[in-house]
């Protein structure tokens, strides 16, 4: 399976191919040695409370972003090799942006 990279274009980034045992903290942690960090969310699944081995973390800027995709994009953290990509923009609603028109 290929997650496909983005560039990043806001400071909000996708960590994929987390291993279920990492915490907010360790994310947090990680990304913290390379930029200032503003948030961080596992994502888990409502019924098992179980990771579903992705999440977002959230940087103080765009140029931290970027730094962080450069320096810790395919980084290993515990025994996995996360992928780190832009993530998708999401409106306030909650559905995601996209480039095509309403139908």
């Amino acid at each position: 399976m290929f997650e496909s990279v983005v560039e990043p274009s806001t400071p909000r980034l996708y960590i994929g191919n987390l291993s279920y045992e990492v915490a907010e903290s360790d994310l947090f942690e990680l990304f913290s040695k390379v930029a200032p960090v503003k948030n961080v969310d596992i994502v888990r699944d409502r019924r098992t409370n179980r990771s579903k081995g992705y999440g977002f973390v959230e940087m103080a800027d765009l140029e931290a972003a970027k730094l962080a995709f450069a320096q810790l994009n395919h980084a290993e953290l515990v025994g996995r090799q996360i992928i780190v990509s832009g993530a998708k923009s999401e409106r306030r609603d909650g559905r995601r942006e996209t480039s095509e028109p309403p139908r």
